[in-house]
């Protein structure tokens, strides 16, 4: 099943590049006869439900073209949803004013911080905690998760 996966993530890492989106997580699981292959992508841009119709559409192609797959399968593609950490630079730009908790890394000390974020410069993130603007390089960023606020 290694290569299987490695080769299925390669086909999809091709498509995801194309189609300006990241590829978040890979799950490959169930048995040699009947397989579950989870996606989880996300982009700079809202996921919409026909963005990942799309996705589907264009991995299921490529997997029966290349025959990647020989059993029966089930290809889920989906967002990452709101529980799960940005991993990319790219995916902190559509949460602008929004609140996060953050670890990152400063003087080999690992902090926290609570705060909203007010801007995305370059590789630096300014989030306003405590009335104080805190800027972090992305590269410092040990985890970073918006906050649901139904306010």
């Amino acid at each position: 099943m290694k290569l299987e996966e490695e080769n299925i993530n390669n086909v999809i890492n091709e498509i995801l590049k194309e189609k300006n989106f990241f590829l978040i997580d890979l799950i490959c699981r169930g048995n040699p006869k009947e397989r579950i292959i989870e996606i989880y992508v996300d982009s700079e841009k809202n996921v919409t439900a026909e963005d990942l119709a799309e996705l589907n559409r264009l991995i299921i192609a490529k997997i029966e073209e290349n025959n990647l797959i020989e059993s029966k399968y089930r290809l889920d593609v989906s967002s990452p949803g709101t529980d799960n950490p940005l991993k990319f630079l790219g995916q902190f730009a559509k949460h602008i004013n929004r609140k996060f908790d953050v670890s990152y890394v400063s003087n080999d000390e690992t902090k926290k911080l609570s705060g909203k974020l007010i801007k995305v410069e370059g590789d630096t993130l300014v989030f306003l905690s405590n009335q104080n603007e805190i800027s972090i390089n992305f590269n410092n960023v040990k985890k970073a998760k918006v906050l649901v606020s139904f306010s």
